[in-house]
């Protein structure tokens, strides 16, 4: 009886035993196990087997990717702004072994080196690249991790700067800088706007110098856009070149008026001068002395773009004579 009590309590000891040297792991994770204190390997997943009685120590180890947040750095750029960023960092453990063995927080190690690195990266780093190539400064900040962290059996997979926070007065400055950039732009692109309509006005200018009825076609046109606004005005643009003709006959006029005064005897030549630069007012009124009459009469056929031919009667009382030479006057030598 005495044995069979002996060999049942090995038994229940033995089953315990059994009981708690099995671990289960699962996919994600591996289990490094030490036999008296040594290092054996890291073993997993599913069903493993430890010698029981503390012969073996089993530590499990995550191996999926961490996501560890680094807080806001307080740091100076390389062009002396004053700036907080904070970034998040990714890793995942590699070798379980080097993990346990090789590091005692393998966790607050790597965010602690995150920190650091993260401040002095910003720090050779000017504002502009900063806030232009964000892109290389990540590379360069899991570079400089991965390369600290790999002799833990650590891998850092991505760096991530998640935001910028600047000052109140550089937030300002930049503002005025890139309004400044805009009106820039705006000035250029109207500039060009401007050259190329010059160009296109040169063309039309040039085409209706060769076509001059392409002027009137623009005038009816100005007036239908005239109309189509009601207005109780009406204002036609007339260009200067239409009056060159009649500015041209007027200084003709004035030339032949002033011959026809000086023609004249001694003291009336002043008068007759005065006389001819100034028009009769009425028709009733009598020509001054020493103006040939179809002088009169050619130089306002001439401005008003008649040609000389068939007589003409006047309706102010200047006597119609023919467009040919003039007659004999007493003005005339």
């Amino acid at each position: 009886m005495e044995f069979g009590s002996l060999l049942g309590v090995a038994a229940i000891i033995g089953g315990v035993a059994l009981l708690t040297s099995l671990r289960i792991l699962m996919e994600y994770q591996r289990g490094v196990v030490f036999r008296l204190g040594r290092l054996t390997r890291a073993k997993g997943p599913g069903l493993i087997f430890l010698v029981p009685f503390g012969i073996e120590r089993m530590k499990k180890m995550d191996l999926r990717i961490v996501a560890l947040d680094i807080p806001s750095q307080d740091t100076i750029t390389k062009d002396n702004v004053s700036v907080k960023v904070n970034a998040v960092v990714y890793f995942r453990v590699t070798d379980p072994s080097k993990a346990v063995v090789e590091i005692e927080d393998y966790y607050f190690a790597t965010s602690q080196l995150a920190q650091t690195t993260l401040r002095s990266v910003i720090g050779q780093s000017e504002l502009d690249d900063l806030l232009i190539e964000r892109d290389k400064v990540n590379r360069v900040i899991r570079d400089i991790i991965d390369e600290g962290t790999n002799p833990w059996g650590i891998e850092v997979t991505a760096v991530e700067v998640k935001d910028i926070d600047l000052p109140q007065e550089m937030k300002r400055a930049m503002a005025r800088q890139a309004e400044a950039e805009r009106e820039r732009r705006g000035k250029v692109i109207a500039a060009a706007g401007e050259a190329q309509a010059a160009i296109k006005l040169a063309e039309a200018a040039k085409m209706m110098q060769d076509y001059p009825v392409a002027i009137q076609l623009r005038f009816l046109q100005t007036a239908v856009e005239i109309a189509a606004e009601n207005n109780s005005t009406t204002i036609f643009p007339i260009p200067m070149d239409l009056f060159t003709p009649i500015l041209e006959a007027g200084e003709r006029f004035k030339a032949l008026s002033r011959g026809a005064g000086s023609a004249g005897a001694g003291s009336d030549a002043p008068e007759a001068e005065a006389a001819g630069d100034t028009l009769p007012a009425g028709g009733d009124q009598e020509l001054p002395a020493g103006i040939d009459p179809a002088m009169l009469t050619d130089a306002a056929k001439a401005l008003l773009g008649i040609g000389s031919g068939a007589p003409s009667s006047s309706e102010e009382g200047v006597p119609a004579t023919g467009g040919g030479a003039p007659s004999d006057g007493e003005g005339n030598d």
